[in-house]
């Protein structure tokens, strides 16, 4: 089974799709919208965050909109904005902007519906873990985490940067897939990663236990990494 999603055109259409065979509870999309440009999708059993990487576009959730959501130029600039819709909800996104707009849509698998909100670059919440020396420091933003309790399921769905160059993320080094409260909590996991200059690069651990070494992926710009079990360390 494939674990890294090598960096291709996806054509706007669905690159970890609905019932995959690694991370069944997880469904993810990037899109790539010119001015007037539109894509819709409805999704029966998973909610969804729709996350305005740059570009400015409309929203549409059943018979609500959303409009001009997205502030940011560039994926480097500032903090994202985005919108939540609930399971089984009939979504349309139109670009609004003068140029490209690029979209993700971050989804998972839940039983309830959910009315769908805004999620503006207030409501985002930044946090930082790590440090310099030990390179390890990353700045995070959460689009959908606490601020999402009591208005959604267990979608948690974030950007994360890490800080200088050779840093580290997924450290100390940790996994979840078991549930066994309060040390860890099962659940599926997609990244895809981003680099400042496209042609930066790293590598992705995925071992499976404590005592094993591998495999290594050698991840660049558009690299999706699909993670179900074990620890998963990860540098660029």
């Amino acid at each position: 089974m494939i674990r890294h999603i090598q960096p291709f055109d996806n054509k706007n259409k669905p690159i970890v799709d609905i019932d995959n065979k690694i991370v069944p509870l997880v469904y993810f999309n990037r899109l790539f919208l010119n001015n007037n440009e539109s894509s819709e999708y409805s999704l029966e059993n998973h909610e969804t965050m729709i996350v305005v990487v740059k570009g400015r576009v409309s929203i549409e959730v059943d018979d609500v909109k959303f409009s001009e959501v997205g502030k940011r130029d560039s994926l480097w600039t500032g903090k994202p904005e985005g919108v939540y819709a609930g399971k089984n909800s009939h979504v349309k996104i139109i670009s609004i902007s003068n140029n490209e707009s690029e979209i993700y849509i971050a989804g998972g698998k839940i039983d309830r519906k959910y009315p769908p909100f805004y999620v503006n670059q207030n409501e985002v919440q930044k946090v930082q873990y790590g440090s310099d020396e030990t390179k390890t420091h990353r700045k995070i933003y959460h689009l959908l985490g606490k601020n999402g309790e009591g208005r959604s399921g267990r979608l948690l769905v974030s950007e994360l940067f890490t800080v200088g160059k050779g840093g580290w993320s997924g450290f100390p080094p940790h996994k979840h897939d078991t549930d066994r409260l309060p040390v860890e909590t099962k659940f599926d996991e997609v990244y895809q990663f981003r680099f400042n200059p496209k042609n930066g690069f790293g590598a992705q651990f995925l071992n499976p236990n404590e005592k094993s070494f591998g495999p290594v992926h050698h991840i660049k710009d558009g690299s999706t990494i699909l993670i179900d079990k074990g620890y998963h360390p990860c540098v660029a």
